[in-house]
């Protein structure tokens, strides 16, 4: 018979009573210690952690009354609050047990015992116990966390003069209700403002719903957003909520909204117009009572003049914009950024004192990161594994573009400064007519667009 992980404490000052119990318990639980001077219950709790305490009602000779039982239980919950303590009183002081239950014993036994009701009120008590120190585990670990949640700004990093004004924003906007916009690059961290909009505001005790649209299909859009009852379509065999609704009082993020083509931006429109929604295949209404962000990375208000993204959606959903700064215009943040990073994968690799060399930071400096941050994190992570030692060198980062220290850095920066001058003086002459720019450039709408957002135009 396996025994049970417990530790269980006996204190009573008969010592066949104790020798009993002792005998009796031992076979079930892992640690029975067993003692007959309640004057030792401090010593002994400070050195364990008992989960069941077995506590006897009277010590002195002659003693009837339990007074001495009641307390040694309030010592006992002083010192030691998780532990469950059990009263042994003789069959004719259950009254006094009674009482000792409402000072805060979890049970009690009488003498005689027999051993089955004995080992169950021991056994029952041993799991509320681990019960109750698992609750304050984790009461105390949410405190943890919600105590660095409440730091502002926590995971976003950065002290260069276009951060300062995004946390200014942040801190302006996230306790209303209003539309968020958050416009920024591939890898500028748009989700963390979200977080931490969310986070700041009287929303946060409720959930935080990230839908990146850019991977919804067309013809599932509905059935994600608004969500679709049994039978509304193939393969529909249950009722399902959509993502509007799991938001509901919460924070709903709808990222790449960019992406959404115009049939798909004139539904969404509707909900939000309306503040209600339909589930598929269904009439019932349902009202929304939810904080909306979203964010792109494409140019939307160049989208708008191409009649490529609806004028009237923008407005609703840009009450408050948030433009976030590329990594090259915030380069005096890499430092703090790469220390950032490399704290974690310190942790994480098991390589303690991981850092950047003088000559790192610098070419890292001059490289001009077109995935901003994401792309910063992901060679940073590369360069941790690879390198066998704990100072990270220039030749341990490689880039599709790999600029030298000593040559070629100025060509390949007046290159890009080349392109971006062509393609703004291109869009200029055209009115920001995407169509006829690229056709004039030569290139794709999509190729034009990437170049767009490496350049920040």
């Amino acid at each position: 018979m396996s025994k049970t992980d417990g530790k269980i404490l006996i204190i009573d000052d008969d010592p066949e009573v104790l020798l009993s119990l002792q005998l009796f318990l031992k076979r079930h639980f892992s640690l029975v210690q067993a003692e007959r001077h309640p004057e030792k219950l401090p010593q002994l709790l400070k050195k364990e952690d008992f989960d069941v305490i077995l506590l006897d009602m009277n010590f002195s000779a002659g003693a009837t009354d339990g007074t001495e039982g009641i307390r040694w239980l309030n010592k006992v919950l002083g010192l030691a609050p998780a532990a469950h303590v059990i009263m042994v009183t003789a069959y004719g002081h259950i009254e006094m047990a009674v009482k000792a239950i409402k000072e805060g014993a979890s049970d009690f036994i009488s003498k005689p015992w027999e051993n089955e009701k004995l080992l169950a009120t021991v056994k029952t008590n041993f799991h509320l116990s681990q019960s109750r120190r698992e609750v304050q585990k984790l009461a105390s670990r949410q405190e943890i966390l919600n105590r660095d949640a409440d730091q502002p700004f926590s995971e976003i990093v950065g002290q260069a003069a276009p951060m300062q004004e995004v946390f200014s924003t942040i801190s302006k906007v996230a306790g209303t209700d209003a539309n968020v916009l958050i416009l920024g690059e591939n890898g500028t961290g748009k989700e963390l403002v979200a977080r931490a909009l969310h986070r700041q505001s009287h929303r946060a005790k409720e959930v935080f719903i990230n839908v990146d649209l850019g991977a919804i299909s067309s013809h599932l859009f509905e059935s994600e957003l608004f969500g679709h009852t049994k039978g509304a379509f193939t393969d529909a065999f249950e009722d399902r909520i959509g993502r509007f609704e799991a938001a509901q009082a919460g924070t709903l993020f709808l990222d790449e909204i960019g992406n959404l083509s115009l049939p798909l931006q004139a539904k969404l429109l509707s909900a939000l117009q309306s503040r209600r929604i339909n589930r598929v295949g269904s009439n019932k209404e349902t009202e929304l009572d939810i904080r909306l962000i979203c964010a792109t990375n494409m140019p939307i208000y160049e989208r708008v003049r191409a009649q490529e993204f609806r004028q009237d959606l923008l407005y609703r959903i840009n009450t408050v914009e948030i433009t976030l700064p590329s990594l090259r215009n915030r380069i005096e943040d890499l430092p703090l950024l790469a220390a950032h990073f490399l704290q974690g994968y310190a942790r994480k690799y098991q390589k303690p004192g991981l850092r950047l060399a003088a000559n790192t930071l610098k070419k890292l400096q001059k490289y001009h990161w077109p995935g901003n941050i994401r792309e910063l994190q992901h060679a940073l992570e590369r360069a941790a594994i690879l390198s066998e030692g704990r100072v990270l060198q220039p030749e341990d980062f490689r880039f599709h573009i790999d600029e030298k220290a000593d040559e070629g850095g100025d060509e390949i920066l007046r290159l890009d400064e080349v392109e971006k001058s062509v393609i703004k003086k291109a869009l200029t002459r055209h009115k920001g007519n995407i169509s006829q720019t690229a056709k004039e450039l030569g290139i794709t709408r999509a190729a034009l667009y990437r170049r767009m957002e490496k350049h920040a135009l």
